[in-house]
């Protein structure tokens, strides 16, 4: 099944030094014999003079901010700030939620708002950013911060992007636009940089918040890294919801920038009890309906002009349903 703009898926040396006495004798300035005192004051004169010189110029201090750029490690640029992007009544009725989970990644993150306010604003997508930051002590828990994302977005949006905070796209090409026909895979396995398996549907997903709901949203016993995805694509299964995605997009593997490092933060994938057997199977009762959370704090602010909304999150855990919920 194809349609025109998206596809369905089954499922630098410095000079050297020497000759400073001829270039004086040249000046005129030191004579071939001097007295003790000329000598002194001649050097006082020229300590003086380079002072003078340090005071003026600037070569010194880009030879340190040279050698700096090359020993320390390069941060994400930050776009410029942005100028003020009018709501125009043009762009459609329908508003964006996007949904990022998150915890500590803030170079992605001062690299992400911007960017995504930028490319969404230039598609005339109306959107608001939502960042979910989880700030209790369990293990990281994607699927059901995207839960609370979704519960605590607001009637004012009307589809949701489950959104990598450290996956940008580049291609003006991609589809944003509200998914009417089903869920829609932005980040495709023909298109993402690292996860190319034909099930695949994280990094960026589209679905109306109807189409969530019909899923219960996402299982919530998947803490650590990974698989949450694996499992969320058979709840769109069963749930009779086609999958659509990018089609006639020739960026292939650019289509996308991925920010994450994996030599310097590595994330948790571990596998502990019997959450390795647990990863396999399907919940069938978890989601939405039994999801336990708090929001500490809900702070709305500007990131190089764009603006965005971050909710500090406490997630529950029912050690006795999911005892690797917990570091071991």
């Amino acid at each position: 099944m194809l349609l025109s703009r998206r596809k369905s898926t089954m499922y630098r040396r410095a000079g050297g030094g020497g000759g400073g006495g001829g270039f004086l004798r040249l000046l005129g300035i030191l004579p071939w014999k001097c007295s003790l005192f000329q000598l002194f004051f001649i050097v006082l004169l020229l300590g003086f003079l380079s002072l003078l010189w340090l005071q003026f110029s600037c070569s010194g201090d880009e030879s340190r901010s040279q050698t700096a750029e090359a020993t320390v490690p390069q941060k994400p640029c930050v776009l410029e700030p942005l100028p003020p992007i009018p709501d125009d009544p043009s762009w459609g009725p329908h508003r964006l939620a996007v949904l990022v989970p998150f915890r500590e990644r803030f170079e992605e993150l001062l690299t992400f708002v911007p960017h995504m306010h930028r490319f969404l604003s230039g598609k005339k997508i109306r959107h608001h950013i939502f960042i979910l930051n989880q700030v209790d002590h369990h293990r990281f828990n994607r699927a059901s911060l995207i839960n609370v994302g979704f519960l605590e977005s607001g009637n004012d949006t009307d589809y949701i992007a489950m959104h990598d905070v450290d996956l940008l796209p580049l291609n003006e090409e991609l589809d944003y636009s509200f998914p009417t026909a089903g869920p829609f895979h932005v980040a495709s396995p023909e298109l993402h940089p690292l996860y190319h398996y034909s099930t695949y549907v994280g990094g960026i997903l589209l679905l109306t918040k109807q189409h969530y709901q019909m899923c219960n949203g996402m299982s919530n016993r998947f803490w650590g890294w990974g698989r949450e995805d694996d499992e969320f694509y058979r709840r769109l299964r069963a749930a009779g919801l086609q999958l659509f995605r990018p089609s006639g997009i020739t960026s292939g593997y650019k289509t996308f920038q991925h920010l994450h490092d994996p030599a310097w933060r590595k994330r948790d994938q571990k596998r502990i009890a019997s959450q390795k057997q647990e990863q396999f199977k399907v919940d069938r009762t978890g989601g939405l309906t039994n999801l336990k959370y708090r929001v500490e704090s809900r702070i709305s602010l500007s990131v190089a002009g764009a603006p965005c909304t971050v909710l500090n999150i406490l997630l529950e855990c029912d050690s006795n349903e999911t005892p690797w919920c917990a570091f071991g």
